[in-house]
């Protein structure tokens, strides 16, 4: 029995029953508490029948959906047998061609859920690239599901105004801006360890945090969910962990000793459930703060630190460079999702 028929089924069965109660009841009010549960067991066990038996003309899918989601129902690294697709801990590395979108996407239509998206915007980045992100971001970020934009700014009047489509909510944040831009980098993990305690995660159920001068080329759904996602950075997706450019220096809370390493990742990308990025983030904050105290700066500022805590909690998703691509690289890169914008350091920061 389809769903459509079940419906019928059910209205009619109440009906006849509400009629029976006014009927031969003395009391309507009697009767009417029992109605939902006799219906809902009613309703179980069609329910019970029409599974049973399902009859492929009707059923809505070619293959059931589980109500949790499991690696091997939507992951298919075999199928980027040319292409590194998982990594010594077996969590999958992330390629156009190595997921079931479509299963994919039936799963999350069954299990809604909220992305929320957090980008700082300060000072001349506001002026140059918060617009194009936030547009395209519109366009292909998780189209179909529901998305908050948590958008830092220093200037709340200079914030673009964009026709958000259905489902799409924009939550700007006014916070002060650093003097120089290694500080707005490396302070930004406090203020998303605070927003994530206070709000974001009662409000959403997967988060990522971004950085600004990129935007997006193509859809970047729901694939990319996971506990802990992690983004490989593009220009060292195919070297040695000793080509990396870790912080190298023991003094630093972000030391990583050479030979260490599994992936040189990108801070411009990171995400996952509100509690896990909560934890990056703290832990993060905490290693460049005990480095103030200890008067030094970890080579790459929050993304050394970023690099050490995924060493030491391995992620459960990494990104492919297909999720953050720099075209300075080549012009041939297929199913670019994000991409790096034109950098242009001397005209946006006032230290370079």
């Amino acid at each position: 029995m389809n769903a459509k028929t079940r419906v019928v089924v059910i209205i009619t069965f109440s009906f006849i029953l509400s009629f029976c109660a006014y009927k031969y009841t003395d009391k309507w009010s009697d009767f009417k508490p029992y109605l939902p549960s006799i219906c809902k067991t009613f309703n179980s066990r069609l329910v019970e029948n029409s599974t049973s038996n399902p009859d492929p003309q009707n059923h809505p899918f070619p293959f059931r959906i589980s109500e949790k989601l499991s690696l091997q129902d939507w992951f298919l690294p075999s199928s980027k047998v040319e292409l590194r697709t998982k990594t010594p801990w077996n969590a999958p590395i992330l390629w156009e061609g190595t997921f079931n979108r479509t299963y994919l996407e039936e799963f999350y239509r069954n299990n809604p859920v909220t992305i929320g998206l957090t980008v700082f915007a300060l000072g001349k980045y506001l002026d140059k690239y918060l617009e194009k992100f936030l547009a395209s971001a519109d366009k292909y970020f998780m189209p179909g599901h529901k998305v908050i934009y948590y958008v830092m700014v220093d200037n709340h009047s200079k914030l673009p105004y964009i026709e958000y489509g259905t489902s799409r909510f924009l939550k700007p944040r006014v916070v002060a801006k650093e003097a120089r831009w290694q500080d707005v980098s490396m302070m930004r993990m406090k203020t998303l360890a605070d927003m994530l305690q206070d709000f974001i995660k009662d409000e959403v159920d997967y988060v990522f945090c971004m950085d600004v001068d990129m935007d997006f080329r193509a859809p970047y759904g729901v694939e990319t969910l996971g506990e802990l996602v992690a983004q490989a950075q593009a220009w060292f997706m195919n070297s040695p962990n000793t080509e990396f450019t870790y912080e190298r220096r023991p003094e630093s809370k972000a030391y990583i000793e050479m030979g260490q390493g599994d992936f040189y990742y990108h801070a411009a990308v990171f995400g996952g459930t509100p509690s896990r990025v909560l934890d990056l983030v703290r832990s993060c904050y905490a290693g460049i703060m005990e480095d103030k105290k200890n008067n030094i700066e970890a080579v790459w500022h929050d993304e050394s630190h970023l690099n050490k805590y995924f060493l030491e909690h391995k992620p459960t998703l990494i990104l492919s460079p297909e999720y953050c691509w720099d075209y300075k690289i080549h012009t041939e890169m297929e199913h670019v999702k994000l991409a790096w914008a034109v950098k242009d350091y001397a005209e946006v920061r006032d230290n370079v």
